[in-house]
């Protein structure tokens, strides 16, 4: 349908689950952190696992990895408050990545969850992600899933509540942490904040070159761009700090990469 030029298209089911998900999410008490971390030992050792291998490892499962072991060490980030105001902590970390793969011919980012990826090494969390990636469609919904989709936005929305009313039923749905990648789609350093219905979220932003001070002098090294999003509802600024501290140790030192 067109209207003087202009192409007026449908708003897809699945786009007004995403239109809903934002809309809750900004309720939330989000408090979103802008860090630098140094990745060039990463990206080297990754370089010399594909020359060792023919294989590149997925950078997105290197970060999924040192999520899961810094949450090991800092678990009361792994954490909901439910409607009786109980605090539920989860041993596993399960991590919603979004993933790129094909839906009905077009590449597009798709949310996966990886199941209890602290008991995980790099390698398995990498097949997993590649396994989803060729997937024809990981987002097809049954009919039941597509009929929700048409309900009214008020009754839609109230299944983005879940994370406030019931943090176990939210975690066997989505998982207990979120990653989402937003260098994956470009060049560049940038960071990218966004809403969240999670505890903590990561935003993978872009890897740029910068002078950086190195064994005592000065060099250009690889930074990544990485926003960490935390509802301050459940975790403390304190308890935040420590864990992002411990997340740069690990990434910066290419934690569960062979040298």
């Amino acid at each position: 349908m067109s209207d003087n030029g202009a192409r007026i298209e449908r708003l897809s089911p699945r786009r007004r689950g995403t239109v809903d998900y934002m809309r809750t999410a900004g309720q939330r008490s989000n408090v979103h952190g802008l860090v630098e971390i140094d990745v060039t030992e990463a990206r080297q050792r990754l370089q010399t696992i594909e020359a060792e291998t023919g294989e590149s490892l997925s950078f997105t499962a290197f970060v999924v990895s040192c999520l899961a072991r810094s949450i090991d060490d800092h678990p009361r980030v792994n954490a909901y408050r439910d409607w009786r105001g109980r605090v539920h902590v989860f041993d596993d970390v399960d991590v919603n990545v979004l993933i790129e793969t094909t839906v009905q011919g077009e590449r597009m980012g798709v949310p996966h969850v990886l199941r209890g990826a602290n008991h995980r090494s790099v390698r398995s969390i990498h097949d997993e992600i590649r396994t989803a990636q060729e997937s024809p469609d990981p987002t097809e919904l049954p009919r039941m899933g597509q009929l929700a989709l048409r309900l009214p936005g008020v009754v839609r929305r109230l299944v983005w509540r879940l994370p406030q009313w019931f943090p176990r039923r939210w975690k066997t749905m989505a998982g207990t942490v979120a990653v989402t990648s937003v260098g994956m789609f470009g060049q560049g350093g940038g960071w990218a904040v966004a809403p969240t219905n999670y505890t903590l979220q990561l935003t993978i932003g872009g890897i740029s070159r910068k002078p950086r001070m190195s064994d005592g002098a000065v060099t250009t090294r690889a930074v990544l761009d990485l926003t960490v999003t935390f509802d301050h509802d459940v975790v403390d600024g304190a308890p935040a700090a420590r864990f992002v501290q411990r997340l740069r140790e690990l990434i910066e030192n290419a934690h569960g990469l062979r040298s």
